[in-house]
């Protein structure tokens, strides 16, 4: 069933203009062997088998998706992912506070780092504002913190104010090392010099940081003792909006409660993530300890409505809900909501990149424990990271730009972040050579992260980064990419993919395949007009044997693949 308000009826543009059969349900062996027949001639340059794209032709696929938008066994549902759950408009709130009047100068002669958090500070005790920084340079030796709902840092356009920041999260905070041991820095995928955080949480991971101990960082990360039971849920399947709960006494509309999932003995709940069958069942779990360390699952959601026992999300469920995986509703530290950055550029001090792994934490913007916040024309630059959600959720970034002398992640998403958007975004090809033993990954995603959009990009360098930790029910769609970074992750974080990747109109400039077409890789997964590819530098294998149950519709196209956006797409259904 539909919910309220969405309609295939606007997919009819689509659907009726001229289609082609295309190749479904491809095997493994299938791909590999190049035995497949094609409704089409064959692209040039493309393998055997492998069908042309006229202009504008809709591929199967989508077709067969609007018929099932909300449990479609290779697409997922994307259409409600970004803060305000992907309506767009961001409602001000609270105070106007110009950082001058507490101290901030804009010609770069101090640090305005004090004066800028005293104001946001300020705008959080009201019950939120908004901070505004004037043209030109901020000199900051300290990093921005923003840890109250409401509150919003708002600068006079990228082109205009610039924040210039002088010193790493090592210098300010600490050696944030891994839980793993090891000499690694997690500040190589974690923290900002613009942090949004909730306060609470921020002090206990500077607090633990400083302490030289291992702090947990997601919703209830490795302290997860303290979350409480709300009630347990009756069994539903994956995109249903609504649940059946034990006891719904304690449940309000507009509450951010988490849908907590348990694995169980026989790994079946990452099963699922895979999309189950045989491969995922035939797969060994039990070693791959960095993975299990991410579960249970912990899907953060709104609620849009209480009646009786039975409650409806703003979006639909990412998974099947069974008995076998002790499924409840929990409480969660409290994430911040409402905040955003927006207008400005943050620029390090130029600083070689450091070696792999051990960046000195010169990050751009972080989110963490966020939902329903943004960060809206914003550009980092000579960062080690650029902008990162660390158990984040519904936020978004728009017109974003990474760039300088190279950054190790330009963008990084981990430790459970679901339903983010990430649109009209560049990372810039780099001002000077990348050091030996340094690493450029792209847009990352990783530790059981789900349903996040990556749309509209231009990436000049760096790669479709899944690190592992089996990433699942992701879209690219829309993007250009000169495809000269490598994936990461270690082999205790188990698979690249799980099910339900989708890349979607993508143009691979320099013709290299890692990571780009999918279907060989990725179970239960679409690729659909991406350009030709070859294989060459990093070569991966599949995680899962036998049949993937993979989509490859529409392969050589350029921009010929109809809807163009698949997340815009499903916004109009």
């Amino acid at each position: 069933m539909l919910a309220p308000g969405i309609h295939v009826n606007s997919v009819h543009v689509y659907v009726r203009r001229r289609r082609v059969t295309a190749v479904r349900d491809l095997s493994r062996r299938g791909v590999l062997g190049g035995a497949i027949a094609v409704a089409a001639g064959t692209a040039a340059g493309a393998g055997a088998g492998v069908a042309a794209a006229a202009p504008g032709q809709v591929p199967d696929i989508w077709g067969e998706f609007t018929k099932t938008p909300y449990a479609h066994p290779q697409i997922p549902y994307i259409g409600r992912a970004g803060h305000r759950a992907g309506r767009g408009s961001v409602p001000r709130r609270g105070r106007i506070l110009r950082a001058e009047a507490f101290g901030a100068v804009a010609d770069g002669s101090i640090d305005s780092a004090p004066a800028i958090n005293r104001a946001l500070a300020a705008a959080g005790r009201a019950g939120g504002g908004t901070v505004l920084l004037g043209k030109g340079t901020y000199r900051i030796d300290d990093l921005i913190h923003i840890g109250d709902d409401d509150v919003v840092l708002k600068g006079a356009g990228s082109a205009a104010t610039k924040l210039y920041a002088t010193k790493n999260l090592t210098e300010l905070i600490g050696v944030y090392g891994s839980r793993y041991g090891g000499d690694k820095s997690s500040w190589s995928w974690a923290g900002g010099l613009i942090w949004l955080c909730p306060a609470d949480r921020f002090r206990t991971l500077t607090d633990a940081i400083k302490a030289r101990a291992w702090p947990f960082e997601g919703w209830t990360g490795n302290r997860r003792d303290e979350w409480q039971t709300l009630t347990t849920v009756e069994p539903a399947r994956r995109g249903a909006w609504s649940v059946t709960v034990a006891d719904a006494s304690r449940l309000r509309r507009g509450d951010l409660v988490l849908l907590r999932l348990a694995d169980d003995a026989d790994h079946t709940l990452l099963e699922h993530m895979a999309g189950g069958g045989a491969g995922p069942e035939a797969y060994y779990w039990d070693d791959k300890t960095k993975l299990t360390s991410y579960v249970p699952y912990e899907w953060p959601v709104r609620i849009a409505s209480v009646r009786g026992a039975r409650v409806t999300f703003e979006r639909p469920l990412p998974l099947d809900v069974r008995p076998e995986w002790d499924p409840r509703l929990t409480t969660h530290v409290k994430a911040l909501s409402g905040a955003g950055v927006e207008g400005l550029t943050l620029e390090a001090v130029e600083t070689p990149q450091a070696q792999h792994l051990l960046d000195k934490g010169y990050n751009g913007v972080a989110l963490q424990c966020t939902y329903d916040c943004f960060v809206d024309d914003v550009t980092v630059w000579n960062v080690d990271n650029g902008f990162g959600f660390v158990a984040a959720s519904a936020s978004t970034l728009r017109r974003t730009t990474v760039g300088g002398r190279g950054a190790h992640h330009p963008y990084f998403c981990r430790e459970g972040s679901h339903d983010n958007l990430v649109e009209d975004f560049t990372v810039a090809r780099r001002t000077v050579p990348a050091p030996p033993g340094t690493q450029l990954h792209g847009i990352n995603v990783e530790g059981l992260s789900s349903h996040n959009v990556w749309s509209r990009g231009r990436m000049e360098m760096g790669t479709f980064d899944s690190h592992r930790g089996m990433p699942f029910a992701n879209v690219r769609t829309d993007i250009t990419v000169n495809n000269d970074g490598r994936h990461g992750g270690d082999a205790s974080a188990g698979p690249l993919f799980g099910a339900r990747f989708t890349h979607w109109n993508i143009r691979v400039t320099n013709e290299r395949a890692g990571l780009m077409k999918i279907d060989g890789l990725a179970p239960w997964s679409a690729t659909v007009g991406v350009t030709t590819v070859r294989e060459f530098d990093q070569i991966d294998v599949p995680d899962f044997e036998g049949d993937l149950h993979s989509r490859l519709e529409l392969y050589g196209t350029t921009d010929a693949v109809r809807p163009r956006n698949l997340y815009d797409a499903q916004r109009r259904l």
